[in-house]
């Protein structure tokens, strides 16, 4: 386990390490963009679950173990990663790269929210 897992207790992962793990269907993807962010474009199956939501009460959220947050490029997907892990959630992994990375390289995505 590196460094950066060890103090965060979620793993931090690109496109090329996330993609097996959407693939198989085995993790839940949460979008924590804002709506008209969403609506231009998410990642197919994810559940939208806006950040600010999340950090106004933490509490009212249920994520399961195996989450991957996914927001624009990683920034606020990271925050909503370290709040599902402090709240318990296990397995919990921050798409470094997000939709950016995604539309970047030609995946699919579905429109509106």
């Amino acid at each position: 386990m590196s460094q950066q897992q060890e103090e965060t207790s979620f793993r931090d992962l690109k496109l090329e390490e996330i993609k097996p793990l959407i693939e198989s269907g085995e993790y839940e993807i949460v979008d924590v963009r804002e709506g008209w962010e969403r609506e231009r474009g998410h990642i197919p199956g994810s559940r939208h679950v806006v950040l600010s939501s999340i950090l106004a009460n933490p509490a009212a959220h249920r994520f399961q173990d195996r989450t991957i947050f996914v927001c624009e490029v990683g920034e606020r997907s990271a925050v909503a990663a370290e709040m599902a892990v402090a709240l318990g959630v296990r397995d919990v992994v921050n798409f470094r790269g997000g939709h950016k990375a995604w539309r970047e390289a030609g995946l699919p995505l579905e429109k509106g929210t």
